[in-house]
């Protein structure tokens, strides 16, 4: 059985696809790290789904989902850099905003759903979300006040999802597919 996961990106991951013309794309690829500001998808495995969240103006955003083919080093990422100047993973440039250079990098192969920014989560939902921890201890988001995220600090990082929350945001992406 798989699992399902969250992962928060920035308003300079988002600013950055956009810039790029990312949206309406699949990415291929996003990164893992072993800084904060780059989170380790700790669990993650093949098959597992990631949703790839983003807070604008107080609400929240799918901005894509992410199924996890494979970790690590492929031929697509190109070649292993030999100084510390050389692109990570010069392959993956059109994609390198989601982490490639972050500490520690390693890529995470992916088949996603196209980036988007309209894809919103119900406030009434926002309050229901859970995640569950290594523990099987379940919290849900801090900070929701009237459907509104007033602080994204309970969103950052990379969390395993409960069955019902993972269930509840894929039916809203499966119920907004352009």
């Amino acid at each position: 059985m798989s699992d399902a996961f969250t992962v928060l990106w920035t308003h300079d991951t988002c600013r950055a696809l956009r810039k790029a013309g990312r949206v309406g794309e699949r990415p291929p690829v996003a990164f893992s790290g072993v800084h904060s500001s780059l989170p380790a998808w700790t669990g993650a495995r093949a098959g597992d789904e990631v949703y790839a969240l983003h807070v604008n103006r107080r609400e929240v955003f799918v901005v894509s989902r992410m199924r996890v083919i494979g970790m690590g080093r492929r031929d697509c990422c190109g070649t292993a850099p030999a100084a510390w100047e050389d692109p990570a993973y010069p392959g993956h440039g059109d994609w390198s905003m989601l982490g490639a250079g972050g500490c520690g990098a390693e890529a995470v192969h992916v088949d996603a759903t196209p980036v988007r920014f309209d894809v919103a989560v119900p406030g009434g939902l926002l309050a229901r979300l859970a995640w569950r921890n290594r523990r099987g201890q379940t919290r849900g988001l801090k900070y929701v006040v009237d459907g509104r995220l007033e602080r994204s600090v309970s969103l950052q990082g990379f969390y395993s999802l409960t069955s019902e929350s993972a269930d509840e945001l894929a039916d809203i992406v499966d119920g907004t597919a352009p």
